[in-house]
């Protein structure tokens, strides 16, 4: 692990966090992870100001030696069941060159650490069935499959686009 990585919250108002996490955020939608799409025009001009409307919204840029090399966007939520918040990560990513060097740990103790000042029950997030490295490193950090019943199964993550 680098001593030169640092992690981060992202002032979305700061024009230079609003530009690396575009471009973070663009080369995750380009990877085959991301949909293998680029963002469009309209998205990249107007995200980060409606990440700042939201105060349920926080961002975390990971910084190698001052470059922009990992990113995170997460939004609190609240868990009925518990009668807490809850944390999501919607978007985690690492630069493929930058894979494997132990930055998503670092990255998501961080999240951690702010689930946690919040009140947070738990963090959630997903992954992609054959995304293997993901699932690795989230299960390293103490992830698991969501599961009430063994003999329901798993939870599904679906989605409906409007």
């Amino acid at each position: 692990m680098s001593e030169n990585f640092q992690v981060v919250r992202v002032d979305y108002h700061n024009p230079e966090h609003a530009s690396a996490l575009i471009e973070l955020l663009n080369a995750y939608a380009l990877d085959p992870m991301g949909g293998g799409i680029p963002l469009t025009e309209s998205t990249r001009c107007t995200l980060v100001t409606k990440l700042a409307q939201l105060p349920n919204a926080f961002s975390l840029i990971g910084y190698l030696d001052q470059q922009p090399v990992a990113l995170a966007n997460c939004f609190e939520a609240f868990s009925t069941f518990r009668n807490q918040p809850l944390l999501n990560v919607h978007d985690f990513a690492i630069l493929p060159a930058w894979r494997g060097r132990g930055f998503s740990q670092q990255l998501l103790a961080a999240i951690e650490q702010l689930a946690r000042a919040r009140g947070c029950c738990k963090i959630t997030l997903e992954v992609l069935e054959g995304n293997q490295p993901a699932r690795a490193a989230y299960a390293r950090f103490g992830f698991d499959a969501y599961l009430l019943d063994p003999q329901k199964g798993k939870a599904l993550f679906w989605q409906k686009l409007l």
